[in-house]
C-alpha cells in the first residue's frame, strides 16, 4: 500500500532502533529517546495561501530533515515506521 501525504504534509521513514542493552538489562522503547532526524519518503503538493495560491514544498523526497521531537503521527505500514508530519514541524534540512 502506497502512501502519499495530502496538502503541506511529508512522509518521514524513521531509522531502524537499535536494541539497547544495560549490563544484561534491555532497554524498553518507552525508556529511548525519539529520533530528530529522518528520510524524507514523500511529500504533498503545498499549502494555499490567503490569496488561494498553491505555496511549493521547501523539501521533497530524498531530504533528510530534522524535525521537532513530539511532532508528526506515527504509521507502520509494511513492517516499516513512517511520521506524518506538517511542513512547520520540519526544522531543518541536512546538506
Amino acid at each position: 500500500m502506497a502512501i502519499k501525504p495530502i496538502g503541506d504534509k511529508i512522509l518521514v521513514e524513521l531509522p531502524k532502533e537499535e536494541e539497547i542493552k544495560v549490563g544484561s538489562l534491555y532497554v524498553p522503547d518507552t525508556a529511548k529517546e525519539k529520533p530528530q532526524q529522518a528520510r524524507v519518503v514523500a511529500v504533498g503538493e503545498g499549502r494555499r495561501n490567503d490569496s488561494n495560491q498553491l505555496v511549493p514544498m521547501s523539501v521533497k523526497a530524498g531530504d533528510v530533515v530534522v524535525f521537532r521531537k513530539y511532532g508528526g503521527m506515527e504509521i507502520s505500514n509494511d513492517g516499516k515506521d513512517y511520521l506524518i508530519l506538517s511542513e512547520g514541524d520540519i526544522l531543518a534540512v541536512i546538506v
